[in-house]
């Protein structure tokens, strides 16, 4: 499967160089056997660093290496795969704040659909990766 299509590369690289937006993420990579969900809104420039929210267990904003992700090896073998379907909808601030709420962002994702709608926050509430 290909992990990241090039017009998701190019959505990647360009939020990369806005670091301080609140990005609506580009492609969500998961496990299909198990933990981990990754929604991704950035890409730095050197191809492989990632920004977005991560769940092995519990949902944090931070960074991970796209090659490292590409190369984890499952049962049966297989990898971890890009939901075809997904949607980003929300900014990452969403997606973080009901991940930590519900517990992940499997949970999250149900219970944001299911509403239907963007939650409202207050901006005391964002957070960014530059804190």
């Amino acid at each position: 499967m290909i992990l990241l299509t090039d017009t998701q590369r190019t959505q990647l690289l360009a939020n990369g160089r806005q670091p301080d937006v609140d990005h609506v993420p580009i492609v969500k990579f998961f496990n299909p056997f198990g933990a981990g969900v990754w929604l991704a809104t950035e890409l730095e420039a050197n191809g492989d660093t990632m920004f977005g929210l991560a769940d092995i267990g519990y949902p944090e904003l931070g960074s991970w290496s796209f090659e490292e992700l590409r190369f984890i090896r499952l049962p049966f073998g297989t990898g971890i795969e890009r939901d075809l379907l997904f949607t980003g909808d929300f900014p990452i601030s969403v997606w973080a704040d009901v991940a930590r709420q519900t517990g992940s962002i499997r949970d999250a994702e149900r219970l944001l659909y299911r509403l239907g709608r963007p939650l409202t926050r207050k901006s005391s509430d964002t957070e960014t990766r530059r804190s």
